[in-house]
């Protein structure tokens, strides 16, 4: 069993940053991927940036390239999204997950955190 803890979240005026972090705890932890998913009202849940756990690989969303940054520490168990000139359509639940292994499924899930960006 492995446990998501998400952090960071808040209310932001437009053009100004935010930094997420999620804190994997639970069984010895060695996931193949990790991910930052959000959900915004009325919305479906889309994946927003990916980070491969051994070799760092990354993946953006078009909308949020160039100004979201993803990273993860291995000895910390733990992937962070920097968020910089947030827009109001950054408005979302965001969420932190972890697949195991390869393959279209994430299997492990945070309880989202809440970023409210302001016009």
């Amino acid at each position: 069993q492995v446990q998501l803890v998400e952090s960071g979240g808040g209310l932001v005026q437009a053009g100004g940053s935010l930094r997420l972090s999620c804190a994997a705890s639970g069984r010895t932890f060695s996931p193949y991927s990790m991910g930052w998913f959000r959900q915004a009202p009325g919305k479906e849940r889309e994946l927003t940036a990916r980070i491969r756990w051994t070799s760092g690989g990354t993946f953006y969303a078009d909308s949020v390239k160039g100004r979201f940054t993803i990273s993860r520490d291995n000895a910390k168990n733990t992937v962070d999204l920097q968020m910089n000139s947030l827009k109001p359509e950054d408005t979302a639940v965001y969420y932190c997950a972890t697949k195991l292994r390869v393959g279209p499924d994430y299997d492990y899930w945070g309880r989202g955190t809440q970023v409210t960006v302001s016009s």
